[in-house]
């Protein structure tokens, strides 16, 4: 089955398409600063990302009568359980209102179903494991305060994904083992995985460890001194943007700061284990959740590829826990592919927005 796959991201849209789960093609649309400034809102981008998304689809010959399915990227939506879901009107409304923030990766969905109009009658669009899956435990929500219960936005797909590949490798499935998975990119989430759903996890955007560019959990009353002479725009962009190691550093790149270790500098090296140490603490934490049952833990994401530093770090506190198993990148246009196909195949039941 060939499946069509976009991915929009704050600067990029990718797409691909797959035969099953194999990859035929994959492109990265790049989006320069000066044409996106043009928008206000995520939104106001749809025409533009559309457009640019028919124009690669022409320049690699494909035809949308090729086309199987289409699967989008899962946005900003309402709180959602783990899987599949097919496109439909009161998806496209959501995305459209955008109530719950605006992100590009919303645009996924409509993208998708634009796609999929255009290929032959029937064609399904999908969305699979979007970042607003929110399968927390009851006792996971009470914050401190009523107003104010926990939710969470995470990485729900890529750690989905590595949570599948792993019980496949190890002759079992999701439901039947718990894992804890932390996801370590621009933003680090850690997720525990009690029988296939994630029954704990850190906010990506504002709780959990400090990250490449993110805060991470800040004490409350110091934060409120901190920011009487600061306007909520700037509060903003310190804690996810311009926090974590770049506060710190002046860098988020993780190539750069390990090149500084390298060659000797203690107070990076002091703040980028700072991170690793944040992360096990994480890892920890959702050991206790799990009541220390855990078969495994598995390192995925970007920061990941960092074998000699964080990898090691985090092994080093953690692998009295579970095994460690390191599963680097980020695979997100291969894992919609994947749950587009498991629903057309009927492994996974299809759900409904």
């Amino acid at each position: 089955m060939k499946i069509f796959v976009v991915n929009p991201g704050s600067t990029s849209t990718k797409i691909g398409l797959f035969e099953d789960c194999n990859e035929i093609w994959t492109k990265t649309i790049r989006h320069p600063a000066e044409e996106l400034k043009r928008f206000s809102t995520s939104w106001e981008q749809y025409p533009y990302r559309l457009e640019k998304v028919i124009e690669e689809m022409k320049a690699q010959n494909l035809d949308p009568a090729e086309i199987d399915a289409a699967v989008g990227m899962g946005g900003v939506l309402k709180p959602l359980e783990f899987g599949t879901y097919e496109v439909n009107e009161d998806m496209l409304k959501d995305a459209r209102e955008a109530k719950r923030g605006q992100h590009a990766c919303t645009l996924g969905c409509i993208i998708a179903n634009d796609v999929a109009k255009m290929a032959k009658p029937g064609t399904k669009a999908f969305i699979v494991d979007a970042g607003c899956v929110d399968e927390l435990e009851d006792l996971a929500r009470f914050s401190g305060i009523p107003d104010l219960p926990r939710t969470c936005i995470f990485h729900a797909l890529n750690g989905r994904a590595a949570g599948i590949k792993y019980a496949e490798e190890h002759n079992t499935s999701l439901d039947k083992i718990n894992l804890i998975i932390a996801h370590m990119g621009g933003g680090v989430t850690v997720a525990a995985l009690k029988k296939g759903k994630a029954v704990q996890v850190n906010h990506g955007l504002y709780e959990g460890p400090f990250t490449p560019e993110r805060s991470g959990f800040i004490a409350n009353l110091p934060l409120i001194n901190y920011s009487d002479s600061m306007t909520r725009q700037d509060m903003a962009k310190l804690m996810m943007g311009r926090g974590g190691l770049f506060a710190y550093l002046g860098t988020s790149d993780a190539q750069e700061i390990e090149n500084e270790i390298e060659n000797g500098n203690d107070y990076f090296r002091r703040v980028y284990e700072s991170m690793a140490y944040q992360i096990s603490q994480e890892i920890g934490a959702r050991a206790a959740v799990l009541c220390g049952d855990v078969q495994a833990i598995i390192l995925t994401g970007g920061i990941a590829h960092s074998r000699k530093y964080i990898d090691k770090w985090i092994s080093d506190r953690c692998s009295f826990i579970a095994p460690i198993v390191i599963m680097p990148g980020e695979h997100e246009m291969e894992a919609l592919a994947a749950g587009a196909f498991r629903s057309l195949i009927d492994k996974e039941k299809t759900k409904t927005y």
